[in-house]
């Protein structure tokens, strides 16, 4: 009899060539919302060009150059930490609260690019903005992806697991196609920017409310009540 693992009435067998479902709906919110962190992501970066003469001081290239490029890097130097910091977060409050800050933390700072005033008006400060923005974009661009990667490792078994998990690499380099798409409509045709990135912070506002359907993973869920019981025993054996 093949093992299994139970969390309150779902049951995931050590192997499975279909889905179920629940996972077939998470595979569906995690790869959607996905997509869109990464529509987020790469909406500046396609129109970068565009953007950095309404942020950066125009006056001095030099500077300008520095400060545009240090906006751009920024996004991938701080990846990593993102992955620390959120990776953190999923060991120690779940795997489902995770994905649902990274999408939070990029509809914010999509919210805040989209209503950020120009160097025109407010100076420097614009460019200091614009630079935390893609530096948050960057930190919950890796938490997500990874977050998501896990999630779906947890709740399903092989062979399933493998496509179920490469679909979320997949949406993301489709969100990417879609943002080059829509900075084309703003560059070549002369569409409203802001408007693309409202949009990209409405669509992450939505992702983010629907992804609290999610279940927490039983693996996580198991953990949790082990390291319960371990320091009720370890009470237990002091108070003895």
């Amino acid at each position: 009899m093949s093992k299994v693992v139970q969390e309150n009435t779902r049951i995931i067998p050590n192997r499975q060539t279909s889905l179920t479902k629940e996972q077939k709906e998470a595979v569906g919110l995690l790869s959607i919302g996905t997509f869109l962190e990464y529509f987020d992501l790469m909406l500046y970066v396609h129109m970068a060009a565009f953007l950095n003469q309404l942020f950066f001081e125009p006056t001095d290239p030099h500077t300008a150059s520095l400060m545009s490029a240090f906006a751009f890097c920024s996004t991938f130097v701080f990846r990593p930490v993102g992955a620390v910091i959120f990776g953190w977060l999923g060991d120690n409050i779940g795997r489902k609260s995770t994905v649902i800050m990274t999408t939070f933390m990029m509809a914010f700072s999509c919210l805040v690019m989209a209503n950020l005033p120009t160097y025109a008006q407010i100076g420097s400060i614009a460019a200091w903005i614009l630079t935390i923005c893609r530096i948050m974009q960057g930190m919950s661009s890796m938490g997500e992806i990874i977050g998501a990667e896990l999630y779906l490792t947890e709740i399903i078994k092989p062979p399933a697991q493998y496509a179920s998990v490469a679909l979320i690499g997949v949406f993301s380099s489709l969100g990417g196609v879609a943002a080059l798409g829509v900075a084309s409509l703003v560059t070549v045709h002369g569409f409203n920017w802001r408007l693309a990135f409202w949009f990209g912070a409405a669509v992450a506002v939505i992702g983010s409310v629907a992804r609290t359907t999610l279940r927490e993973t039983p693996e996580f869920a198991d953990a949790k009540r082990r390291i319960k019981k371990f320091f009720k025993k370890l009470i237990l054996i002091q108070l003895a």
